[in-house]
């Protein structure tokens, strides 16, 4: 059976490797990124099921989110951000360039089965 991909893109040692843990522990195949100029291709490339960006990634992450939602081949993509608790405007910036989902980083970590549901749930 073949593993669905999820694209975790940071560059904070601290959620981001915890984050590619859990993942592969529920079976995704996963692929670590902390080039911010090479997201938009890599995600193009690669076609994974779910991309996770760590908000707080020092440059223009929510631009980046912006574009791979307005492209037509990556705006079907789910999105999850996540950000520290003491950032919460990140996620508001997050959620205006079209980020299916924005939680603080405990959260991704702790809730990583739902937020995966309610990412990938289709209206």
């Amino acid at each position: 059976m073949l593993q669905p991909l999820a694209i975790v893109f940071y560059e904070r040692l601290m959620p981001g490797s915890q984050l590619v843990n859990r993942l592969q522990d529920l079976n995704y195949r996963v692929l670590a990124l902390n080039n911010a100029a090479r997201l938009v291709a890599t995600v193009q490339r690669e076609s994974p099921l779910l991309l996770f960006v760590d908000l707080a990634t020092p440059g223009e992450v929510c631009s980046t989110i912006a574009k791979l939602k307005t492209a037509p081949d990556t705006l079907h993509l789910p999105i999850i951000g996540f950000a520290p608790e003491n950032l919460p405007n990140l996620l508001t910036e997050a959620q205006a360039a079209g980020a299916n989902v924005t939680v603080s980083e405990t959260a991704v970590i702790n809730h990583l089965d739902q937020l995966i549901d309610q990412a990938l749930h289709l209206d």
